[in-house]
């Protein structure tokens, strides 16, 4: 496993002691890889979503653009 050094903020480094602390995680190390994780697996799924996306635009399924298409699924998922 590689070593790195990375600079915090102040909230961001609190936030992390805070999880240490709170026995949720044993190390701010092992809270950055989960963070990292779960951050892959959702671009993987936007990824995935934005060639449906395209796909439909390309196939003249909408004529609404997947910039138009995002945006209304986020303000319906924002409630």
């Amino acid at each position: 496993m590689s070593r790195q050094s990375i600079s915090l903020t102040e909230p961001n480094d609190e936030w992390l002691k805070d999880q240490v602390d709170s026995k949720e995680y044993s190390s701010k190390s092992e809270i950055i890889n989960d963070l990292i994780r779960q951050a892959r697996k959702q671009q993987a799924k936007i990824d995935w979503i934005t060639a449906k996306l395209e796909k439909a635009e390309q196939s003249g399924f909408t004529s609404d653009s997947k910039h138009d298409i995002l945006a209304q699924s986020k303000s319906l998922l924002d409630g």
